[in-house]
């Protein structure tokens, strides 16, 4: 009786119902990829269409111009710099420790059950829309003290906060236990492991964490409008008052319908997200270098 010998390539094709999960699996790649290409070109035209009206605005007079470009005198936007510079600030200097604070306490003291509701209080601050952020600190602040860098910097920090903690809790998370136990196994304080230990591994991802929420929080214009939209034409440090700023520059150019004052608006704009795309880049450059040192 002869044996047949079996096939090996017979194995290898596909049938049935490996046939139609195979048939998905490229469906679904294909959908993931044309999403992934649509966002990227989406960003492109966006990037071109801003540059192809705003870069030829740029000159050493557009950006150190003492008088905002809306009053028609000077025509620059050094005011607005100024006074964005002054605000994020302000707002990183209050976000940073409070961000850093809270991702210790839940990394490395918090039970579940208290960390837990923080992580989701957090997620709801990050999706906060940013006008109701402007309005709160209005009423919390403006009302009572009037419009002024600092509640500026105040609003712009509650946008930062969840973006610093979060960053940074995953960064301290992936600290490797094996230098907390040996810390332990030294008699090492425990304030001595976090302060020694956990945050200089972790600084890369807090320093980008940061990086990338000052890039966040620089072009928001709903808690400008609200915080520090009565200003003065000419730029003064002075963080009790309103001062200038990028976003509500813009906001105002637009909103004065003169050409000339749209094409310096196409300007700021294109300043402004050339700032945010050399922040993200830049973050992510330092993000790399720093994983790649610790051998992640």
């Amino acid at each position: 009786m002869s044996v047949v010998a079996p096939d090996p390539a017979h194995a290898l094709t596909p049938s049935g119902n490996l046939r139609r999960r195979e048939l998905v699996s490229r469906v679904f790649v294909g959908a993931t990829v044309t999403a992934a290409g649509l966002a990227v070109a989406v960003l492109f035209i966006l990037v071109y269409y801003v540059a192809q009206r705003g870069a030829s605005h740029m000159s050493l007079t557009f950006l150190t111009a003492q008088l905002p470009s809306y009053t028609g005198i000077g025509g620059g936007i050094g005011p607005a710099i100024a006074g964005s510079a002054e605000i994020v600030v302000i707002s990183t200097a209050i976000a940073l420790p409070v961000g850093v604070l809270t991702a210790i306490y839940l990394t490395e003291f918090a039970n579940p059950r208290i960390a837990a509701p923080i992580q989701t209080a957090l997620e709801l601050l990050a999706g906060l829309p940013t006008i109701i952020t402007g309005l709160f600190v209005a009423g919390l602040l403006v009302d009572r003290l009037g419009q002024s860098a600092y509640a500026a910097g105040v609003a712009l920090s509650l946008i930062q906060v969840p973006l610093i903690a979060r960053a940074s809790m995953e960064s301290m998370a992936r600290v490797p236990h094996t230098l907390r136990e040996a810390a332990d196994a030294l008699g090492v304080a425990r304030w001595r492991t976090i302060t020694g230990v956990i945050l200089p591994t972790a600084a890369g991802g807090i320093v980008t964490a940061t990086i990338l929420a000052i890039a966040r929080a620089a072009g928001e214009t709903a808690p400008m409008i609200f915080t520090s939209s009565a200003f003065q034409q000419q730029y003064q440090l002075n963080p009790t008052q309103a001062v200038p700023n990028l976003p509500f520059e813009i906001f105002q150019l637009v909103d004065s319908a003169s050409p000339a004052a749209i094409s310096d608006a196409w300007g700021a704009a294109f300043l402004l997200i050339v700032l945010i795309l050399v922040t993200n880049v830049a973050a992510r450059v330092w993000l790399r270098r720093t994983e790649r040192k610790r051998g992640l």
